[in-house]
């Protein structure tokens, strides 16, 4: 018998299994939650569970793969438990990424670090690998070598999915594969640059703290810190990761692990669908729950997600439910092309509108951005607002990497890339005098205030002195509210923002923005770390100018709509090609993930599915053309998948039904077969 009546009388609120997985005693947990059935709330409750059974809140380890997620079920295990938020405040929640950022700083020394470290962002150590990638003379090839984009990719492909860089060459980038001994040198370099300068990029903190944990004594000593590990989405973990978890359990066993293989989409990040699916014979004496109970969306929307996910070659087999059993059935619609399948869309967008469903509670998606173009098209030419996710981040935009580099190079004088980026938005500086910069900075004990003893080129004298005296306001320790820093930097920086860049009123806003976020923290260090590793979204620059009108239609990739649901969904370009995408059939294992993530596009539908595909495609990358593509329905909508789906044309209407206006058929018969027979009878010349 659970518990649950006078004694926790909120476990009432639960479904059957969703109390089995909260009250679930020690031992490994795996629970099985399929899309909607109501996750995040057994996660909280199982929080709320274990306080109120008196296990201490700080020895709780709670890892989510958004900082905002586990702000949500802490707050809602807080509304739970007696003692309220103050309590589930002491949990250690967030990221693995922040969980390990939080670890290394107090091990440090165990790893070989200085605690004042700093964290590169993607741009920053793309930047880096350049630097190097210049120094060896690789940009200079015969043959064009990878980007420093496609370096990192590959760097850090190998360190998540802890694969050998000759196996990532030959299945991931096989295009690189003569370059093996070039990278692996590169990367050599790129971690003793890394090593000498005090930073880490992203996968290093995982990294070392998985290398942390393969000393025993380490492990068992950090695992004593937790009396319970919780672990959200598991099934978007990597292997670096799932290493992780197995050494922070040394010893003890309690881990629960939430997660659905059906919604495994994030492979290319390194993710693998091996970890929920293995999870048992990782963790012997794993007991499993599975959430069947759907919350979000109808019978027949469900009926055809089922079918969908039904065809995975492997999987944990479950079948959602829902009480919500009236509704449309899902509806397949056949386009002449992209023109008729943007105005179906738009019709049926404007048709719930009109029936009370706002904009925002609609939502387009799509396997690639560029798939939205002819929609994006027309929606501006009607005047429909939109929002398009999957833009920028707000750390990627130029202004504010620039602001963040100079809050870097106080926290942590040896970064280099940060001092090559303020030093070389001064007129007059390039990267030589910027490397003597920093190589006089490096003399004088990495004290950033000996800039002003520099003597730089005549031109850049004005403002360097400037800068010299900026650094020398904001760099005593006796200045730590990051805001205060900020506020004196932009007294610095405001004024190049015209020189440097244009539009430089809306990156103002942004730095306003930057400063009134520092303005909740403590110190630099706090900021620096939560801005890196849990940044903003996107950037006013990106969003326009605001306007009145607060409702907005959602275009969204598929990746970007997980975790995600909207009342109306059009799924557009259901095409072989494009779902599953050409780029991505090469293996089974990718046409699986493929298959997940059409499951995953139709069960963001709460009330309204709608598939649609164009059976021709014109090909417009290069200029307008009538160069064009027939398409053929997308291999998952399977004969059993179409029984569930009422199929309907780009007009709205049923395959064969006649059309309004039409002319009737001619009363006569003619042989015209004979004719064509006839054709090719043999006869004399």
């Amino acid at each position: 018998m659970t518990p649950g009546g006078a004694a926790y009388p909120w476990l009432d609120e639960l479904n059957p299994q969703q109390r089995e997985a909260v009250t679930h005693a020690d031992g490994p947990l795996l629970v099985i939650a399929g899309a909607g059935t109501g996750k995040t709330k057994t996660l909280a409750y199982r929080v709320a569970y274990l306080i109120s059974r008196g296990v201490d809140p700080s020895r709780i380890l709670l890892l989510t793969f958004t900082r905002r997620a586990a702000q949500e079920m802490l707050r809602r295990a807080g509304s739970i438990v007696a003692r309220g938020t103050s309590t589930t405040g002491r949990v250690w929640g967030g990221t693995f990424h922040s969980a390990a950022n939080r670890l290394l700083r107090t091990h440090a020394k165990a790893v070989g670090l200085e605690r004042d470290f700093t964290v590169l962002d993607q741009g920053d150590a793309e930047d880096l690998i350049n630097l190097i990638r210049h120094d060896l003379g690789l940009h200079k090839q015969e043959k064009r070598f990878p980007r420093k984009a496609a370096c990192l990719a590959i760097y850090s492909r190998c360190v998540n999915t802890a694969e050998s860089l000759e196996h990532v060459l030959a299945h991931e980038y096989p295009w690189c594969d003569e370059w093996a001994d070039e990278l692996r040198e590169l990367f050599k370099r790129y971690v003793a640059r890394k090593q000498a300068r005090n930073v880490l990029d992203f996968d290093d903190l995982l990294l070392y703290w998985s290398l942390l944990v393969e000393s025993e004594s380490a492990a068992t000593e950090l695992s004593k810190l937790f009396d319970h590990v919780l672990v959200d989405e598991y099934q978007d973990t990597n292997t670096l990761q799932a290493k992780i978890l197995r050494g922070m359990r040394t010893g003890n066993d309690s881990i629960m692990v939430v997660g659905d293989d059906a919604q495994s989409i994030y492979r290319f990040r390194g993710a693998t669908v091996r970890n929920i699916l293995d999870f048992p014979k990782q963790f012997p004496g794993t007991t499993i729950v599975t959430l069947e109970q759907n919350y979000r969306s109808t019978v027949p929307i469900l009926e055809t997600a089922n079918r969908v996910i039904a065809q995975a070659r492997e999987r944990y087999t479950k079948d959602l439910w829902s009480e919500k059993d009236v509704g449309q059935m899902p509806r397949l619609v056949t386009c002449t092309d992209e023109t008729e399948q943007d105005a179906y869309v738009i019709d049926r967008v404007l048709t719930h509108y009109e029936q009370g469903i706002p904009l925002r509670r609609q939502a387009v998606l799509f396997r690639a951005a560029h798939l939205s173009d002819s929609l994006e098209v027309e929606l501006t030419r009607r005047n429909i607002p939109y929002h398009k996710y999957g833009g920028l981040r707000f750390l990627e935009a130029a202004h504010v990497k620039d602001l963040v580099a100079f809050l870097r190079l106080l926290e942590n004088p040896r970064d280099e890339l940060a001092w090559f980026r303020v030093l070389q938005l001064l007129d007059g500086i390039g990267p030589s005098t910027a490397a003597r910069v920093i190589d006089h900075v490096a003399d004088h004990r990495n004290d950033p205030r000996s800039i002003a003893s520099f003597s730089p080129p005549p031109a850049a004298e004005e403002a360097f002195s400037a800068l010299a005296e900026t650094i020398a306001q904001v760099a005593p320790m006796g200045i730590e509210n990051p805001a205060a820093q900020i506020e004196r930097i932009r007294a610095f920086y405001d004024p190049l923002l015209p020189k440097v860049y244009d539009n430089p009123y809306v990156r103002t806003r942004d730095l306003i923005s930057l400063e009134q976020i520092a303005s909740g923290y403590e110190s630099r260090r706090l900021f620096l770390v939560d801005l890196q590793l849990d940044p903003p979204s996107s950037t006013a620059d990106l969003a326009g100018i605001p306007t009145k009108d607060e409702d907005w239609l959602v275009l969204s990739t598929i990746h970007s709509a997980k975790g995600c649901e909207w009342d109306a969904v059009y799924l557009i370009h259901a095409a072989d090609g494009f779902l599953p995408s050409d780029l991505s059939t090469g293996s089974e294992e990718e046409i699986e993930e493929e298959r997940r993530l059409t499951y995953v596009a139709l069960t963001r539908a709460k009330d309204f599915l709608y598939v649609t595909w164009p059976l021709r495609y014109y090909h417009k990358w290069y200029a307008p053309s009538d160069r064009h593509t027939y398409t053929q329905l997308s291999r998952f909508l399977t004969a059993d998948v179409l029984r569930t789906l009422e199929e309907v044309n780009g007009a709205g209407e049923s395959p064969g039904a006649p059309t309004d206006g039409a002319e009737p058929p001619f009363d006569i018969e003619l042989d015209v077969a004979e004719r064509v027979r006839q054709m090719w009878e043999s006869y004399d010349v």
